[in-house]
């Protein structure tokens, strides 16, 4: 395709789109919605699409035969209201990771582990920090600033996937998007892909319905988020859900069918002057107000955690969250470290015993890629731990252990399995699914 055509072409849409914006509103008509907006730019593209034939026709040249033609206004469309050149990738269901080292360096993950470099996905490095603004204003609650007094953005894209931008702290601007490949994703699905046994998935469905707090820990891109989700979706439906994210990932108000009241709240960063901010610990004290059956927090990075382990605490039960971990037991030092950076100063003595009052279960699940000696890459739970109690630092036992077939098994008894039994969870018979 030629994507110089295809930047004119949208410039030209573009332009008589607003014209129409402007004629509609001296007219005293109410705006289009985001709908009308998107069939009324088809019908402009058409058009344009069609003068264009034309000038080529009259210039003795040869117009874009039927295929080229849909090319080209699938190409301006996706640059109006998608992700211009983004787009094709992010409507592969095979890729998982895209990195962008500057507007032509790009690498491909798919999920079988590959790792291969796609074509440019714009013209100039300028080009793509436009992308980005117009991405950035779009996207979330609120628009974002991406520019030289504002050169971090992370935000999540209308498709569900994760994008994480910088620029001016780098040679060249640069991108990742983490694809949300599994949305709407089930205990069930996870069995099914290897990721833990039907005795485990039978374990989570019990820890959930019996209100446990549940921590998640895993690396950079284990699958935590997808784990959180697929545990998230064994909550009842009649449950009031309050979710809280740096930028809105979760998506689990997206399943009305599901969670019907569901509420997702998205931290708010300052603006140009500073002003403006609600931070994530100011959103977790205030969903405890707005009468909460749980509180998910969508990943803990900071001073959050001594507000969030407070709510623990205070009666919202079967609260869930995730962390960046190298293993289940290294999630305690962890939260120590978060806690004692805090407006707090909580000492680590203090924080183990707030842990041991609010965490049930600590799940680590890990990621392995095997692609280049022949395997593939495999997510997978290698840990469950059962927090038993507090003597100077939190006392913890391994329920389930990484076994020889690759994925946890039961390893210690469960303390609380009389509870779990309640829900379905039968140890002497392995669990049940």
């Amino acid at each position: 395709m030629d994507h110089g055509l295809v930047k004119r072409l949208r410039q030209e849409v573009g332009d008589r789109l607003a014209q129409q914006r402007r004629l509609d509103a001296a007219s005293g008509l109410a705006p289009m919605s985001g709908e009308d907006e998107r069939q009324f730019a088809r019908a402009l593209i058409g058009q344009v699409l069609e003068e264009f034939a034309r000038g080529e026709l009259t210039a003795g040249r040869r117009p874009p035969n039927a295929e080229e033609e849909e090319a080209l206004a699938a190409g301006v469309h996706a640059a109006l209201f998608g992700v211009g050149r983004l787009q094709p990738l992010l409507e592969d269901p095979e890729i998982e990771n895209i990195d962008i080292n500057g507007c032509d360096r790009v690498f491909i993950g798919y999920a079988d582990g590959r790792e291969v470099m796609g074509e440019p996905v714009a013209e100039t490095d300028e080009e793509l920090v436009e992308l980005i603004q117009i991405l950035a204003a779009y996207s979330g609650l609120s628009s974002r600033p991406f520019d030289t007094a504002n050169p971090q953005l992370d935000l999540r894209l209308p498709d569900g996937s994760r994008l994480s931008a910088v620029m001016d702290v780098a040679v060249r601007p640069v991108l990742s998007i983490r694809r949300a490949r599994l949305g709407k994703v089930f205990l069930s699905d996870l069995v099914g892909n290897g990721t833990f046994s039907s005795e485990l998935g039978a374990f989570f469905k019990a820890a959930v319905l019996a209100r446990k707090n549940i921590m998640i820990a895993g690396a950079t891109n284990a699958g935590k988020t997808t784990l959180l989700r697929a545990v998230a979706n064994e909550i009842p439906p009649h449950e009031r859900l309050i979710t809280v994210e740096r930028a809105l990932e979760l998506g689990l108000d997206a399943f009305p069918e599901l969670h019907p009241n569901c509420v997702a709240f998205e931290q708010r960063l300052p603006n140009s002057e500073g002003q403006g901010a609600i931070t994530m610990a100011e959103l977790v004290r205030r969903s405890l107000r707005m009468n909460p059956s749980r509180v998910i927090v969508g990943e803990v990075l900071g001073d959050e955690i001594v507000t969030m382990l407070n709510a623990m605490t205070q009666g919202n039960d079967g609260s869930l969250s995730t962390i960046h971990a190298n293993s289940s037991m290294e999630v305690f030092n962890r939260i120590a470290t978060y806690a004692i950076q805090s407006e707090e100063r909580l000492p680590v003595e203090a924080t183990h015993m707030l842990i041991a009052g609010a965490i049930d279960f600590v799940v680590f699940i890990e990621k392995r890629n095997d692609y280049a000696s022949g395997g593939r890459l495999r997510r997978y739970v290698a840990s469950v731990r059962e927090v038993t109690g507090v003597d100077n630092r939190v006392l913890s036992s391994e329920i389930f252990a990484l076994g020889p077939e690759g994925y946890a098994v039961p390893a210690a008894p469960i303390a609380c399995a009389d509870e779990l039994a309640e829900f379905g969870y039968d140890t002497s018979l392995g669990g049940v699914w």
